[in-house]
């Protein structure tokens, strides 16, 4: 072992092994206490940052629709539960209301938000920054948004649903500057998927009967034809009930209606996280600079 390496392994003057640094809490007082301009200066920009940021946004307003999914009820209701086997080999079912997770992920699905936006021209809305209001068109210079962009804003910062599971309630959200419009998207987005699920209802009823029948006249047998008309007896009150329903796959407990109250940005909450925000970071900086002038001091 040299002499460098002898004096390294040697502990220095005053150390006691297992003692370590302890903080005087009346030395980080002084410290923060002498430093308390800068604790100020540091932290008022904060607040005046977050507030900036709260009261310059663009405020949006939250639409809520309260809603309760349908559930399938003929097979419960039917007195048709023996000819399970006979649907099976038909490649047909009885159907209902629908299928509660079936018209929700409808409800979110790409093809019917498409359609959604398409269908009532929020493209403009959804991208004012690249309309030309006084041209009637997109501004020069910019691209029209894609329908695949416009469904991603749409799903990601607009549209909102959730599902309770203990209750099996869903809760449709629309988040947007406006807070008519939030609740008229609400609203909107309700009544059009009733009216898709009943008319897909309606349709495939329909074309079952029409199978069914063509099966009817193929087979002699008098069991199977018995069933057969019970099967198109039922399809027959599905298309009836379908067509009686407004409500056919979400019942609304509670319709959307325009919010008084900005959900976004909540500003209070910002302005306080900015002071407190502030406070630590500025505080952080000052001891800091007092440790690293003691070490060069000494």
């Amino acid at each position: 072992m040299d002499d460098k390496t002898r004096l390294s392994s040697y502990p220095a003057p005053g150390f006691r092994p297992g003692e370590e640094e302890e903080i005087d809490l009346a030395d980080v007082w002084r410290t923060l206490v002498a430093g308390r301009a800068l604790i100020g200066l540091v932290t008022l920009l904060c607040v005046g940052a977050a507030a900036a940021f709260a009261f310059l946004s663009t405020p949006l307003y939250r639409a809520e629709t309260l809603l309760v999914p349908v559930e399938n009820t003929d097979k419960a209701a039917s007195p048709l539960l023996q000819l399970g086997a006979l649907e099976s080999f038909a490649g047909i079912g009885l159907g209902g209301g629908g299928d509660s997770a079936e018209a929700l992920a409808a409800l979110t699905s790409r093809v019917f938000t498409d359609a959604f936006i398409r269908e009532e021209k929020l493209m403009p809305v959804l991208y004012p920054e690249r309309w030309d209001a006084a041209r009637g068109a997109w501004a020069e210079g910019e691209e029209a948004p894609t329908a695949w962009e416009a469904y991603r804003m749409f799903d990601r910062k607009v549209r909102f649903v959730s599902k309770d599971v203990k209750t099996g309630l869903v809760t449709l959200a629309i988040e947007w500057r406006d807070p008519d419009l939030a609740a008229q998207w609400a609203n909107r987005l309700v009544q059009r998927i009733n009216a898709e699920r009943r008319a897909e209802a309606i349709r495939e009823a329909e074309t079952s009967i029409s199978y069914l029948k063509e099966q009817l006249a193929e087979t002699s047998l008098v069991e199977m034809q018995r069933a057969i008309y019970q099967l198109i007896e039922a399809k027959i009150k599905k298309i009836m009930v379908a067509r009686s329903l407004d409500e056919y796959a979400f019942k609304v407990i509670d319709p959307a209606v325009a919010p008084q109250e900005i959900s976004s940005p909540r500003r209070l909450p910002l302005i306080l996280l900015g002071l407190l925000s502030g406070l630590i970071v500025s505080a952080l900086i000052v001891l800091v600079r007092a440790r690293v002038s003691a070490r060069v001091a000494g």
